[in-house]
């Protein structure tokens, strides 16, 4: 059957067999999950939580609270980042057996980065709304123009027909 060429269709399906005459027969969905659930054998969450850096076991490189500058501290790593990168083409010249340590510090710094971008999404999510909005409402208002314009054409030739036929 799993290999048939045009499978049978799953036996929910009879769920559904009145439905053409009348909608109301079929049964409702599911309410959403709320919580933890499991797919395809690994637990998820409907919460959508941003782990802490400490919580991942990293380091936290910027100060911690609810009013961290983002702007800054993304300047301050960056600058970290390349000062280390730096260190790092040094170090790999001149004792290439140490250059484990810097390494690590490079990963500890993009780790850092992507945390403090990632602590940035919902806002990000919040402004790409806005403006898709802000689209929708000037092309919506730019239909309208359109339509009225349209319209005092089309009356404006409606006029001129009427006026033709009075005047024959």
């Amino acid at each position: 059957m799993a290999t048939a060429t045009y499978p049978p269709p799953p036996p929910y399906y009879k769920l559904y067999k009145d439905y053409i005459q009348n909608p109301s027969s079929a049964p409702e969905p599911p309410p959403p999950i709320q919580g933890s659930y499991v797919l395809y054998g690994a637990n998820y969450t409907t919460d959508d939580v941003l782990p802490t850096l400490e919580e991942q076991g990293v380091r936290q490189l910027y100060p911690k609270g609810p009013n961290v500058d983002f702007k800054k501290e993304l300047r301050s790593l960056n600058r970290e980042l390349q000062l280390h990168l730096l260190e790092l083409a040094d170090v790999l010249v001149e004792r290439p057996s140490q250059y484990a340590r810097r390494v690590e510090d490079i990963s500890l710094i993009f780790k850092n980065l992507h945390h403090l971008l990632n602590s940035m999404r919902p806002h990000q999510a919040r402004a790409t709304l806005i403006h898709i909005l802000e689209l929708q409402i000037q092309r919506r208002r730019q239909a309208v123009e359109d339509i009225k314009r349209r319209r005092e054409e089309a009356q404006r030739l409606l006029q001129e027909a009427i006026g033709t036929l009075d005047g024959q």
